[in-house]
């Protein structure tokens, strides 16, 4: 009997850009909360300016794209949307990247836990973190599962290595050049398939459809994100 590939359910949020890039595109994040409500997770995000507005996924998409028109892309989607899953609040922040900002994650989960991943194909740079009460437990590069970093950098290492991430850092050219090809392709779907291992709440297409509350990301009027202060 064949074994369930366990990357398969998240294969939608690793389609290419020259193949559409997804619902999501090529730049997005998604960040799992236990511990506070949805309201309170918006207000995070807004350093306490907005408790959200009910919403749906193509308005929160429509509000991000706008955002990056004004913008030009250099702070992100400056909107979130956030909705119930079991005892997980997610919050979905499309074409963003605040929540693996270390700076960012250590404010959003002071007295709660925070589980983010983020995709980002310009800035090569697909992250995890998991943050709890302030603290980073354990984050990496998606592309680099053995450079872990935080207070507990080893915390997840038997779920990561389920998946098939090699943890031990490659010694030669030809050990390097294996890691690279073994993890440029299934990065992504590793990160979100190591979420769900954590949290039990596999982050599917389906529950783009769910109504959610949707606020802004605090900005300062110099620019980026007020979230780090």
């Amino acid at each position: 009997m064949t074994k369930p590939d366990p990357l398969a359910p998240f294969q939608w949020l690793n389609v290419s850009e020259n193949r559409g890039g997804g619902p999501l595109g090529v730049i997005f994040s998604v960040a799992f909360f236990r511990g506070l409500d949805l309201a309170e997770v918006v207000r995070r995000f807004s350093l306490g300016e907005h408790s959200g507005e009910e919403s749906d996924f193509g308005a929160l998409d429509e509000k991000a794209y706008d955002f990056v028109e004004e913008t030009e892309g250099g702070e992100g989607g400056g909107h979130v949307g956030v909705f119930q899953a079991g005892e997980w609040c997610v919050a979905i922040e499309p074409s963003g990247w605040w929540v693996t900002d270390h700076q960012v994650v250590t404010r959003l989960s002071r007295g709660c836990e925070v589980l983010a991943v983020t995709r980002h194909d310009y800035a090569a740079e697909h992250s995890f973190e998991y943050a709890v009460d302030g603290a980073i437990v354990m984050g990496y590069r998606l592309r680099h599962p053995y450079e872990r970093y935080g207070s507990d950098p080893d915390r997840l290492n038997g779920s990561m290595r389920k998946l098939g991430m090699g943890l031990d850092k490659p010694q030669d050219d030809a050990a390097w050049d294996a890691a690279w090809n073994d993890n440029y392709d299934t990065a992504v779907p590793r990160g979100f398939a190591l979420a769900a291992e954590v949290t039990g709440v596999p982050f599917t297409l389906d529950m783009l459809d769910r109504p959610m509350l949707v606020g802004p990301i605090a900005r300062c009027r110099f620019g980026g994100s007020a979230l780090d202060r």
